[in-house]
């Protein structure tokens, strides 16, 4: 797996993610859709149906994972290409299942428009990276849910891919990204899903424990390269990151906040109802256009050095 990381790493920043159709992602999005109609054939059983579904869909990416590494690896003895296939094969699969391009896109979107004082463009564009509603943010609230997504995204879609790779392979990483595609799909605490996708909500929780405090720890030296505070990013993270709803997002949203001197959290609505969680951070400097540019660099950084991290712990283990 040496090597496979950054490759996949500079394949996302070259080609970003692809909106085609045979791209992995959507083809789990097709399936959840296709399950989601079985499972609620039958309503009695549906928290039953609904864990079938998450695992069936984890097991069966694995699956697909493997067999496409498995004939590769036989195409790659049967021509002597000495790994290189493999290698390819590998960095590929990783590839579909990290977004590191295609999330920095879609906030500089949100920035090209909070510059030009396009608030309903703004509002727009944040609505594609957060489940919020955001008919009604006024410019901090835009700002602030675009940067708690990326955040977010430092977690569950840079580092625990790369993380799950560095375990087991593309075909682990896909298993990964196949649950988390689930919870985000039906992973929901709204009534039409409470009963559905919670297996899928809690199997995500599950993964994404131990990427998600990594993801903080990476914030935390992102921060440090960028003279930042580290120092205010891993007491925000490790203090405010556990008192969330979410057992893992709060803790690379609590390093950024840390990190950047901003207050996070708060109020967000959903629907039409409004939770009110706990803050992350203090408000030093105001979250303003300068800040979100800086937030974003720092998202950057922090997915290069997780890359790096996990790369130098395969080589030390390799030799």
């Amino acid at each position: 797996m040496m090597g496979v990381l950054a490759g996949a790493l500079a394949l996302d920043w070259a080609v970003g993610d692809p909106d085609r159709a045979w791209h992995p992602v959507r083809r789990m999005g097709a399936m959840l859709a296709w399950g989601e109609a079985w499972a609620r054939r039958d309503p009695r059983h549906l928290k039953a149906r609904g864990a079938v579904l998450a695992l069936a869909n984890l097991g069966l990416a694995w699956l697909a994972g493997w067999a496409l590494i498995r004939a590769v690896a036989w195409a790659d003895a049967r021509w002597a290409l000495e790994g290189w296939a493999i290698f390819a094969a590998q960095t590929v699969l990783v590839w579909s299942c990290i977004g590191v391009r295609s999330m920095l896109d879609h906030a500089v979107a949100v920035l090209a428009a909070l510059e030009l004082g396009d608030l309903t463009l703004a509002r727009l564009a944040v609505a594609r990276i957060v489940g919020r509603d955001t008919g009604g943010l006024d410019a901090p609230g835009v700002r602030r849910a675009c940067l708690e997504s990326v955040a977010e995204s430092l977690g569950d879609g840079v580092v625990a891919p790369l993380f799950f790779a560095a375990l087991g392979g593309g075909p682990l990483a896909l298993a990964y990204r196949a649950a988390n595609t689930a919870d985000s799909l039906i992973g929901h605490k709204d009534e039409a899903y409470a009963q559905l996708g919670w297996a899928a909500a809690r199997l995500d929780d599950l993964l994404n424990w131990v990427p998600a405090r990594k993801a903080a720890l990476c914030a935390v030296v992102g921060a440090y390269a960028m003279r930042l505070s580290a120092s205010n990013a891993l007491r925000c993270a490790r203090e405010d990151g556990p008192r969330q709803p979410s057992p893992n997002s709060g803790w690379p949203e609590g390093a950024f906040a840390g990190a950047l001197g901003v207050q996070l959290g708060g109020p967000v609505t959903y629907h039409g109802v409004t939770v009110e969680k706990p803050t992350l951070g203090q408000a030093r400097r105001p979250l303003d256009e300068a800040v979100l540019r800086q937030g974003l660099t720092l998202f950057l950084v922090a997915s290069l050095s997780s890359a790096i991290v996990l790369e130098l712990i395969l080589w030390l283990h390799a030799r």
